[in-house]
């Protein structure tokens, strides 16, 4: 989080069920599919193009991690980074619903579904999010839902 309030555009009142943020397109390519997976995920389909062929998937696809990753950067870009989001105790679903390929553009919604004030803490609240990560044709390739904790503008 930033430090400085006078730079923090959302707080947790602002979280309110039925707000939408989104961000991209960015286009994934060959090159940095195939870098993340040597890495991280070294599965043939995510690694050689060639033997990729032959695999249930037809050719070459990225890991469903690198898809998380360009989730995140892109809540990030569009919203985190301003905000009084202060981390997040999980994911409540993850899925993977359809192949990411090399030129691929895609954006990702970020939609409230539910905003909790802590009861504990009155400085805080909990919001849960649907997030979607959407191809070029509209397509869903990915969904996660999950919860993150932002510091209230005032104590409640």
């Amino acid at each position: 989080m930033n430090n400085d309030s006078a730079t923090i555009l959302y707080w947790w009142e602002d979280m309110t069920p039925g707000r939408c943020f989104e961000a991209g397109p960015r286009s994934v390519s060959e090159a940095e599919i195939v870098r993340f997976a040597r890495d991280y995920d070294p599965q043939y389909y995510h690694t050689d193009p060639v033997a990729a062929k032959d695999s249930p998937f037809g050719g070459l696809i990225s890991s469903g991690w690198m898809s998380c990753g360009i989730a995140m950067r892109m809540m990030c870009d569009s919203y985190l980074m301003r905000s009084s989001c202060i981390g997040s105790p999980g994911l409540d679903g993850l899925r993977w619903l359809k192949p990411v390929r090399a030129g691929d553009a895609l954006r990702m919604r970020s939609t409230v579904l539910e905003q909790t004030a802590s009861s504990k803490v009155p400085t805080r609240g909990t919001v849960l999010f649907l997030l979607e990560l959407i191809n070029q044709d509209d397509a869903v390739v990915m969904t996660m839902e999950g919860r993150q904790l932002f510091t209230r503008r005032q104590a409640a």
